[in-house]
């Protein structure tokens, strides 16, 4: 979380708060759900068209309490940023990648990544969001990278066994297969609607299938694999 954030403590400021809004005193339970209620505003209305006062209303807290927590409108949206990457990669840390071959663990990194940006939206859109600000606020965390390097290291421990065995082909950069990974499963969300529209065979009424999940496995691993001929 960025350094805007103050630590869970108590004080006599957070105990008038609760009292005005009828919370029971629980700081860590109360920037939780105030993170959660902020990233899907975020992820709806982007940065300029949230407003701090519907947060405080679905959370039952104080625009007072929000910025004593936060320190700022702003440090809201990139405490929900980087949140929102922590809790990826924090499941992805719990794949246990290098307990498996390194085609069966492509494929369930794949896969993973697939379904959790099908089923989390919000996510996809908050960083859409952050592009059409060209990074601005994400540039300012102190944490990012952190947090998202261990998702080039998984991918480089993975890849390098591959190669080892002779079941991936030499030359290719992590990060290369990590962004052919992130292409394939970002579209599938970010453009659905669109896609959906102009090619009306491609809609879908449910959760993002503009690609389907194992046509998406797929080609990362005909992208990656030794061995690319049909």
């Amino acid at each position: 979380m960025n350094q805007m954030v103050h630590s869970a403590k108590t004080t006599p400021n957070d105990l008038e708060a609760a009292k005005e809004t009828g919370r029971t005193n629980d700081p860590a339970r109360t920037m939780a759900e105030i993170l959660a209620v902020a990233t899907h505003e975020f992820a709806d209305k982007g940065l300029t068209g949230a407003r701090i006062d519907e947060i405080a209303a679905a959370t039952r807290t104080s625009k007072r309490m929000i910025y004593y927590y936060f320190g700022s409108k702003d440090g809201l949206y990139l405490a929900v940023l980087e949140e929102a990457y922590r809790r990826m990669r924090a499941i992805e840390s719990d794949l246990h990648l290098d307990d498996l071959p390194p085609m069966e663990a492509l494929q369930k990194l794949v896969t993973f990544t697939y379904d959790h940006h099908r089923d989390n939206e919000d996510f996809i859109r908050l960083v859409m969001n952050e592009n059409i600000q060209r990074g601005d606020y994400l540039r300012q965390s102190k944490n990012i990278q952190s947090l998202n390097s261990n998702a080039i290291e998984s991918v480089q421990s993975v890849y390098a066994r591959g190669v080892v065995q002779g079941v991936f082909r030499p030359g290719l950069d992590p990060v290369d297969i990590h962004s052919a990974i992130s292409a394939f499963t970002f579209f599938n969300v970010s453009n659905r609607h669109t896609f959906g529209l102009i090619f009306k065979d491609k809609a879908s009424q449910g959760k993002a299938e503009t690609l389907k999940r194992e046509q998406v496995v797929e080609l990362v691993l005909r992208f990656v694999s030794h061995s690319i001929s049909a």
